[in-house]
C-alpha cells in the first residue's frame, strides 16, 4: 500500500533499537548515536576524528541546524522529516581511490532505498541520489588526518511544500528536490532505511577494502555505472575556481573521477565540480 496522502507521523529513531540490530561482534559498526538536534553531525564527527576516535562510530541527528552540502553549501531539513547521518571511517586503501568512497555510499543508499521503499533510484556524479530527476538525497565526504566522515542526507516524509525550503540558496542549473514521500514510498520507516543504508554499506567497503580500493576487483564499479543517471549523458561541469567544461559522460576512471569526451577529441577526468545534465 503506497503512503497515505496526509502529513505523515513523524516518529522518531529509536537508538538502542538500532544499536541493538546494527552492532554485533565483527562488525564495522561499534555505535549508534541519535542526538534530537546538532548543528552538523559531520562536524561533530570530524572533532571525534581529531581526537583520534576509532572507525564505526554512526551519528545520526532528527534535526541539523547547519547542515552542510558540497562547496559550503547549506542544507536544511524539517525535524524527524529526513535521515541525515554521518559515518566515521578510517579505509585501508591508496590515497588516490578515496575518491570512492562517496560513489560507494551512493550504491549503498541506493540498493537500500530501493529495497524498502520500492522507489526507483539512480546516481548523479559524484553525490546525489535522483528520483525521477529529481535530488533525493545528497553525500558529503570529509578527511581528518586518516579519516574519513561519510555524511548522507535522504529527504524521507517532507511534504511538497517543505521540498522549496531545503536548500538555502538554489544554484542555476540545480535539480528540484523531491522525498521518498512524494515519489510514491511504500513505507517512510526511517530505522529500517538506516539499517539496510548501513549493511549495504559494510558489504561494499568490506569488498573494497579487501580489494585494496581497486574498483573492478570489488565489483564496485560497474555496478556504480549500473546506476549512473550521468554516464552516457551530454554535461556541463562547472569546476573550482570558475571554469567549465562540456563534453559527454563516458566513465568514471579508477580513482572515481569523471571522465568527459569534449567535442575536440580529447579526454578529460573532473575530480571535483557541480555537474549539469544537458540531455
Amino acid at each position: 500500500m503506497r503512503a497515505e496522502n496526509h502529513t505523515p507521523v513523524r516518529a522518531p529513531l529509536d537508538a538502542a533499537a538500532l544499536q541493538s540490530r546494527a552492532v554485533r561482534p565483527g562488525a564495522l559498526w561499534r555505535e549508534i548515536e541519535v542526538v534530537e538536534s546538532t548543528g552538523s553531525t559531520n562536524a561533530d564527527l570530524l572533532a571525534r576524528a581529531l581526537a583520534s576516535a576509532p572507525e564505526g562510530a554512526v551519528l545520526a541527528a532528527e534535526e541539523q541546524r547547519a547542515g552542510r552540502g558540497r562547496m559550503g553549501r547549506t542544507w536544511t531539513s524539517p525535524p524527524r522529516a529526513a535521515l541525515t547521518f554521518s559515518l566515521l571511517l578510517k579505509p585501508a586503501v591508496p590515497p588516490a581511490r578515496l575518491g570512492w568512497l562517496p560513489l560507494l555510499t551512493g550504491v549503498a543508499v541506493a540498493a537500500a532505498v530501493t529495497q524498502v521503499t520500492g522507489v526507483e533510484t539512480r546516481l548523479k556524479w559524484p553525490n546525489d541520489l535522483l528520483a525521477a530527476d529529481a535530488k533525493l538525497a545528497g553525500i558529503l565526504a570529509e578527511a581528518a588526518g586518516d579519516a574519513v566522515v561519510v555524511g548522507i542526507g535522504l529527504n524521507v516524509s517532507t511534504e511538497p511544500a517543505e521540498l522549496s525550503h531545503l536548500l538555502a540558496a538554489p544554484r542555476p542549473g540545480a535539480l528540484p528536490a523531491t522525498s521518498l514521500r512524494a515519489a510514491g514510498a511504500t513505507t517512510l520507516d526511517r530505522e529500517e532505511l538506516l539499517l539496510a543504508i548501513l549493511a549495504g554499506f559494510e558489504r561494499w567497503y568490506r569488498a573494497w577494502q579487501q580489494a585494496g580500493g581497486d574498483p573492478d576487483r570489488s565489483g564496485l564499479r560497474p555496478e556504480y555505472i549500473r546506476l549512473s543517471a550521468t554516464i552516457g549523458r551530454t554535461i556541463r561541469a562547472e569546476l573550482p575556481g570558475g571554469q567549465a567544461l562540456s563534453g559527454s559522460a563516458v566513465g568514471v576512471d579508477s580513482d572515481g573521477r569523471l571522465l568527459v569526451l569534449l567535442s575536440s577529441g580529447s579526454e578529460v577526468a573532473v575530480a571535483a565540480g557541480d555537474v549539469v545534465h544537458l540531455r
